[in-house]
């Protein structure tokens, strides 16, 4: 067994190394880096989000966006800064941040929470419907690869 011992650890070191190219690689590696600002601010924006603070939860998704976040934590921010514009009456602003969010995450869905809501759910989903052709492509990610 003491034999095997320094082969099985060499074993499992070979086996963590490589999976830093999967996704579960990565998800490893960013349990140990520290959060970037972005999401710092990503974090803090969204605690204000909860705690009823829109104008503070505004400033700090903006911030987040700003300073660096991955184009899932983006569509995140923009779908939080399209719920806060349209609980505050500004549907443009709203229109706008969703589009944002949707040119980041096409695939974006609302939870069944968040598409029941009297004012930003038809929004989202007109917005959502506006932008899948007949075959299910959606139009705005077809344009930018050059498939049509």
């Amino acid at each position: 067994m003491r034999k095997l011992r320094p082969l099985l650890i060499c074993a499992t070191l070979s086996v963590i190394l490589s999976g830093c190219a999967t996704s579960a690689g990565r998800c490893f590696q960013e349990l140990f880096e520290p959060a970037s600002k972005g999401q710092e601010a990503l974090a803090a924006g969204l605690t204000s989000y909860e705690e009823g603070d829109y104008a503070d939860a505004a400033k700090n998704l903006k911030r987040a966006i700003a300073r660096g976040l991955t184009r899932q934590q983006s569509a995140g921010a923009h779908k939080h800064l399209a719920f806060i514009n349209c609980a505050s009456e500004r549907e443009a602003q709203c229109r706008r941040e969703f589009r944002n969010a949707l040119a980041l995450d096409p695939a974006m869905e609302l939870a069944p929470s968040e598409a029941g809501h009297p004012i930003w759910g038809p929004i989202f989903r007109s917005l959502k419907a506006a932008g899948q052709r007949p075959d299910g492509v959606n139009e705005r990610a077809a344009q930018r690869s050059g498939a049509s």
